[in-house]
């Protein structure tokens, strides 16, 4: 059933705002996102009306959710100070300033600091980031394919694609089907090669364009950690988006991540963004695993010659300096593409090939540093 944005209209229309007035015209919504049964929009309001107007922002997501056909309601908080005005006096936190999480989950008691707003995810020991400093690096196709590594390992392990405006994990993995719910109305994740995966991608179709602000790109990464029903796994493998912007934050803010593994390529300009995301990482107190040189070299498939195309090293170098752990070098090979293309990564694909073995000597360092971790679990 076909879900359309007059019957979400109609039932926000129900809804009084904290001026007494209908949703509909406190000239505080954003445009509405509304097909395939997900709709997506913003309540848009001063910061010194924030707190007034969450259990509206709750409300209104109750009532969308309850439209006949709506299988997913994402609905953000954004709370913007007025030029000019005084900033609002501080408010025990909830959650990412300016935006309330899809569903409010109480917060650790702890002081002002950003990470006391941190929780678990029950039955996940632990959530590790990969990342990098910019687009164009293999991220994605390194993030799968260290999950890959960490099942052959023995782990139970989850993917999520938290990549808003450029998800690939549908692509690299083949899935496209939509995610149903389960009796809690939590997102039930797609599963393939042993691994339980969700993404962006699977709630939008592929041409979408997803023209969102900071708010909704936060109020998103939140939804699909907690509204997930993940299962008990030893490592959940965050693919994050390039840079280091709301999404990183929002993703260090909301968990306790064990750790990051910082993806580059060996050219300098690649390294020089590397390093920043390394920084942010350090900065809010996350460890960081190592970094992995991708596209370290061109290997021919036709007579094995090494060519090193951007380079090669950089990024060992790089690791050195910084006194972080050196994963490995990937080549730049067409196996990998290919695989990646086809939605069957390489180390699932051909196991007993040389790639798969990178990959899994990577996992392998990366579980060695999560062992405390997941055993306390």
């Amino acid at each position: 059933m076909s879900v359309t944005q007059q019957q979400v209209l109609d039932s926000l229309a129900k809804i009084k705002s904290p001026r007494g007035v209908a949703l509909t015209n406190a000239n505080v919504l954003s445009a509405i996102s509304a097909a395939d049964g997900k709709v997506f929009f913003s309540i848009n309001v001063d910061a010194a009306e924030a707190r007034a107007w969450e259990s509206v922002r709750a409300e209104a997501e109750d009532a969308v959710r309850a439209i006949p056909g709506v299988t997913t309601a994402m609905v953000a908080l954004t709370a913007e100070r007025k030029p000019g005005s005084a900033p609002p006096p501080p408010q025990p936190s909830r959650g990412t300033p300016g935006v309330q999480p899809a569903h409010a989950h109480k917060p650790p008691q702890g002081g002002g600091s950003p990470m006391a707003r941190q929780s678990e995810i029950p039955g996940v020991a632990a959530v590790i980031a990969v990342a990098s400093g910019k687009g164009g690096v293999g991220k994605s196709t390194t993030a799968l394919n260290l999950a890959l590594g960490l099942r052959d390992l023995g782990l139970k392990v989850g993917l999520l694609d938290a990549d808003i405006y450029g998800p690939s994990v549908p692509r690299l993995t083949g899935l496209h089907e939509k995610p149903k719910l389960d009796g809690e109305r939590k997102m039930i994740p797609l599963r393939r090669f042993g691994l339980a995966i969700m993404s962006i991608g699977f709630l939008v179709e592929e041409e979408t364009a997803m023209i969102w602000r900071g708010p909704m790109v936060m109020s998103a990464v939140t939804q699909m950690l907690r509204d997930v029903a993940w299962g008990t796994l030893d490592v959940l493998v965050v693919d994050m988006p390039p840079g280091t912007g709301d999404a990183q934050l929002t993703l260090a803010q909301n968990v306790p991540l064990k750790g990051a593994v910082i993806v580059s390529t060996p050219q300098d300009l690649s390294l020089i963004d590397a390093r920043r995301g390394l920084a942010m990482f350090r900065k809010v107190n996350v460890p960081v695993l190592g970094i992995v040189e991708n596209m370290s070299y061109f290997q021919c498939p036709h007579c094995g010659t090494k060519s090193d195309i951007f380079g090669h090293g950089g990024a060992r170098h790089e690791a050195e300096k910084l006194g972080v752990p050196f994963l490995g070098e990937i080549p730049l090979h067409m196996a990998i593409r290919a695989t990646s293309d086809a939605g069957n990564p390489v180390v699932d694909s051909e196991p007993d090939g040389p790639h798969a073995a990178i990959y899994r000597a990577i996992a392998g360092q990366v579980r060695d540093q999560l062992k405390g971790v997941i055993a306390a679990a």
